[in-house]
C-alpha cells in the first residue's frame, strides 16, 4: 500500500528560472505514451506471474492434493549425487517352503566428511529378520536384537562417542531402515541383514519375489509437528493419519542421478526344491538357469541389475510332479516344530451370480507404466462379466467417483460404456483409498440379493495409513469377499496381502502387460467360488500350538499352509473341509514321513507375532508389547518392538572431526512418470517472494497510468 501511494502521490518539481522551459509534449503524444507503458507493463505483469507459478510449486510446503508431502520438485538441479555409494548382493537358498536370504549392503563415503547413511528399504511382505552383521576391513561385529529403544539409545551412545555403529529396525512389515554411523572418507562398511521368506505355492507354481526399491507413499492427513531430527530420514512431515510419515519416506531419484555403480544388486539363488523341476523363469528379468534335477543354480542374466524393480522368480515342477501334500520338522531349543502344506482337491462348483465391484486407482503414483496396466486388467476383468452379473466401476485419486450410482445389470450397453469409461482414464491426485472403499463399501440396492458379493481392488498400495485401512475393509465389507491385484514394478505388497486376508479373498501381482493374462485368468477363476469352506486342521495330542490359528476359506489352486510348535513327528494330522455344493472332504498325513526343516522355529514366531497383533486389532486394544518383546528376543527374530544393533567397541572417529548425515535414496520404480521423484528440499521462499514483490510493482505501475489517462 505504501508503494503504491507513492507512485500514485503526483510530485512537485521546484521551479527553476535560471532555465529555459521546455515545450511540453501534446496531449495525443501523451497519450501514445502511456499505451506503450501500459502495454510494456502488463506485458511484464504476465511474464512475471509465469516466473511466479514454477517458484511457488517448488517453495511450497504442502499440496492440497497430497497433504502429507514436504516437497516434490523435478528440477535436476535440486539433487546432487550421494556421497555414499550404495552396492547390494542377495545370496539367497530356497528349501522346500523356505527362502534364506543374506543381503548384503556395502556403503562407500565417497566425500571428504565423516558420514552417518540412512537407508529405508523394502523386504518381502512375510519377511523374518534374525541376523544382523557389520563389517569394517576385516573387523566383523555380529548384532544383537534388543527392544527397539534401548536399541536407538545404544546406538546414538556410539554414534556420538565415534565408535562405529550399525542398526536395523522395522518400520512396516515389509518395509525397514537402516542406520550406519561414522563412516570415514574413502571407507566402505558392509552391513549384513539376514532373513528369511515363505516362498508362495499357487496354482501347481512355486513363486519368490526380491523386492529391490519401493513407490512413494501417500500420506493421508494433516501435518503435524517436526518430529526430532536425529531420526527424520524422509521427505514427508508426520501427519495425524501417519505419525511414522517421516520414516517411511525416503528420497527417491532416477538411476542416471546416482553414480553409475551405485544402486545396483548382484544376485545368486540356489533352489532345493525335493522334486524334479521343469523350469525356473521370471516375468521381471531375463535368467541364466543351471538345472540339476531338484536342484537349480538361478542368477539375472546381465549380472549385476538396477534397483528400480521387483526381481521375480518362478519354477515349476516336471510334469505331474506338482504335489499335493508336503510336511518339514525340525527340533530346536529342544522343541519340536513342523510345517504341512496340504492342496485341497480341485472341484468346481455351481455357477453363481455375482456383483462385482471393480476399484482401480488413479492417484499420481500410477502414472506410467501402471495406470496402463490398471485399465488393461479393468477391461480384462469386465470381459469375464456373465449374463444375470451386476457391476459397476469406481476410480479414485484424490476423490472416488463411480460410472453408475448403483450396480448394473451386465449387458452388452453398460459394459460398453464401460469398457470407454476405463480405456480414458488417466492417473493424477492423491490415493485417498478410504473413501473409495466407502463408496464401493455402501452400494447395495434390492437388486443385489441373490448375488455373491465382490470387490476388486485394483492398486499399487502406495499408501502409509494401512492399519486404518485394514480396519475399515474388517468392519465394513459385511458379506461382501475383497480380492486385490498388485499394479506396477514395485507395489506395496504388505498392504495388497493383507488387505485381501481381512477381506476373505485373494490377491495377484500383474509384473508387465505380457504377465496380466496369466495373473489375473487364475485371479478371476478362483473368484467362482472358494472350493473349500469351514476348514478345520487337527493335530495330534493336546500341546499344539499352531499358526494361524483358524484357515481362512481355500481358492482354486491355494493350499493350505500351517505350522505348529509342540507336536513331535508321530502320529496323523487330519484335515478336513466342505466342498463346493456341501460335500465333505477330509485327509490325513503320517507325520512320520515329514522332511527335514530349517526355520521352522522362526516361522512359527513371526506367525505368532503376526496373531498377537491381530487379535489387539479385533479387541480395539494395543498390543502386548511385552510379551511381543520376549517372544522375539526368544526366538531371536525381528518384530515391530524390537530392533537389531550392532557396535564396535573402540572409537574411529576423532573427537575433533564433525558428522555429516546423509540419507541414501531409493530407485524410482521402473515405468514410473518422473512426477513421482522426491528430492531433498532447496527451494526457498526468497525468489517467490521477490517475483511477488516485481509483480506488485508492476501492478502498481499500470494501476497509476491507468489513473492518469482518466484525467486527460
Amino acid at each position: 500500500m505504501m508503494l503504491l501511494s507513492l507512485l500514485a502521490t503526483p510530485t512537485v518539481r521546484p521551479e527553476c528560472h535560471h532555465q529555459p522551459l521546455k515545450r511540453a509534449p501534446s496531449v495525443g503524444a501523451r497519450r501514445t505514451m502511456i499505451r506503450c507503458a501500459e502495454g510494456i507493463s502488463l506485458w511484464l505483469a504476465v511474464v512475471l506471474m509465469l516466473f511466479v507459478h514454477p517458484l511457488y510449486a517448488e517453495a511450497r510446503a504442502m499440496d492440497a492434493e497430497q497433504p502429507g508431502q514436504l516437497y516434490l520438485v523435478d528440477q535436476k538441479s535440486a539433487w546432487q549425487e550421494p556421497a555414499l555409494v550404495l552396492d547390494s548382493r542377495f545370496d539367497v537358498q530356497v528349501t522346500g517352503l523356505l527362502a534364506q536370504t543374506r543381503l548384503t549392503r556395502t556403503f562407500r563415503n565417497t566425500s571428504d566428511v565423516w558420514q552417518e547413511g540412512v537407508f529405508v528399504f523394502p523386504l518381502p511382505e512375510q519377511a523374518s529378520v534374525y541376523g544382523l552383521t557389520m563389517t569394517v576391513g576385516d573387523r566383523r561385529i555380529v548384532g544383537q536384537l534388543q527392544p527397539r529403544a534401548r536399541a536407538r539409545q545404544e546406538y546414538e551412545k556410539a554414534k556420538q562417542a565415534g565408535q562405529k555403529a550399525a542398526t536395523v529396525e522395522q518400520n512396516r512389515p515389509n518395509l525397514f531402515t537402516s542406520r550406519i554411523a561414522n563412516i570415514a572418507p574413502g571407507e566402505e562398511v558392509t552391513v549384513d541383514v539376514q532373513y528369511q521368506q515363505p516362498v508362495s505355492y499357487r496354482h501347481g507354481e512355486f513363486e519368490l519375489r526380491l523386492p529391490t526399491t519401493l513407490t512413494p507413499r501417500y500420506m493421508p492427513g494433516k501435518p503435524v509437528a517436526k518430529p526430532a531430527s536425529a531420526w527424520r530420514s524422509g521427505w514427508s512431515l508426520p501427519t495425524t493419519q501417519v505419525a511414522d510419515a517421516n520414516e517411511i519416506s525416503p528420497f527417491t531419484v532416477g538411476p542416471d542421478e546416482v553414480g553409475p555403480d551405485s544402486h545396483r544388486a548382484t544376485i545368486a539363488l540356489e533352489i532345493e526344491a525335493g522334486l524334479p523341476l521343469d523350469k525356473v523363469t521370471s516375468p521381471s528379468h531375463r535368467l541364466q538357469v543351471e538345472l540339476d534335477g531338484s536342484r537349480a543354480k538361478v542368477a539375472p542374466e546381465q549380472g549385476a541389475i538396477v534397483m528400480n524393480r521387483d526381481v521375480i522368480l518362478r519354477w515349476q515342477p516336471e510334469g505331474n510332479q506338482a504335489p499335493t501334500a508336503a510336511l518339514f520338522h525340525q527340533q530346536w531349543q529342544g522343541e519340536d516344530f513342523l510345517m504341512a502344506m496340504v492342496m485341497p482337491p480341485a472341484t468346481t462348483g455351481p455357477v453363481l451370480r455375482r456383483e462385482l465391484l471393480f476399484v482401480i486407482d488413479t492417484s499420481g503414483s500410477m502414472a506410467g507404466e501402471s495406470i496402463r496396466q490398471a485399465r488393461s486388467a479393468l477391461l480384462r476383468g469386465l470381459d469375464t462379466l456373465r449374463p444375470g452379473d451386476r457391476f459397476n466401476v469406481i476410480q479414485f485419486n484424490s476423490q472416488p467417483h463411480a460410472l453408475y450410482p448403483q450396480p448394473v445389470q451386465a449387458n452388452g450397453h453398460y459394459r460398453a460404456r464401460a469398457r470407454r469409461y476405463v480405456q480414458n482414464l488417466s492417473a493424477d491426485g492423491g490415493t485417498e483409498m478410504a473413501g473409495a472403499l466407502s463408496l464401493a463399501m455402501g452400494m447395495k440396492s434390492p437388486e443385489s440379493a441373490g448375488h455373491v458379493q465382490q470387490m476388486v481392488f485394483m492398486t499399487d498400495g502406495a499408501v502409509g495409513n494401512e492399519s486404518a485401512l485394514f480396519e475399515q475393509i474388517r468392519t465394513g465389507l459385511d458379506d461382501r469377499r475383497l480380492f486385490t491385484v498388485a499394479i506396477g514394478s514395485a507395489p506395496n505388497m504388505h498392504f495388497l496381502r493383507e488387505a485381501a486376508r481381512w477381506g476373505r479373498g485373494q490377491y495377484t501381482a500383474v509384473q508387465s502387460t505380457e504377465d496380466l493374462d496369466k495373473a489375473l485368468g487364475k485371479l478371476f477363476a478362483a473368484m467362482d467360488a472358494p472350493v473349500m469352506t469351514d476348514v478345520s486342521v487337527q493335530w495330534p495330542g493336546d500341546t499344539a500350538q499352531p499358526v494361524p490359528v483358524k484357515p481362512g476359506d481355500l481358492f482354486q489352486g491355494q493350499p493350505l499352509v500351517q505350522v505348529v510348535r509342540g507336536v513331535p513327528a508321530e502320529g496323523e494330522l487330519w484335515v478336513s473341509g466342505r466342498l463346493p455344493g456341501g460335500r465333505q472332504w477330509q485327509s490325513a498325513l503320517d507325520l512320520a514321513s515329514a522332511a527335514p526343516g530349517q526355520g521352522l522355529g522362526r516361522q512359527w514366531a513371526r506367525g505368532r507375532i503376526e496373531g498377537m497383533m491381530d487379535t489387539a486389532s479385533l479387541g480395539g486394544s494395543e498390543p502386548d508389547e511385552d510379551a511381543i518383546v520376549a517372544l522375539s528376543l526368544q526366538h531371536g527374530v525381528m518384530s515391530p518392538f524390537t530392533s537389531f544393533v550392532a557396535i564396535e567397541e573402540r572409537a574411529s572417529r576423532p573427537r575433533d572431526e564433525t558428522l555429516s548425515r546423509e540419507s541414501v535414496p531409493t530407485l524410482l520404480p521402473a515405468g514410473s512418470q518422473s512426477g513421482m521423484l522426491r528430492y531433498p528440499q532447496t527451494a526457498t521462499f526468497g525468489p517467490l517472494l521477490t517475483a511477488l514483490g516485481l509483480v506488485g510493482l508492476m501492478f502498481s505501475l499500470a494501476i497509476v497510468m491507468l489513473s492518469r489517462r482518466q484525467t486527460l
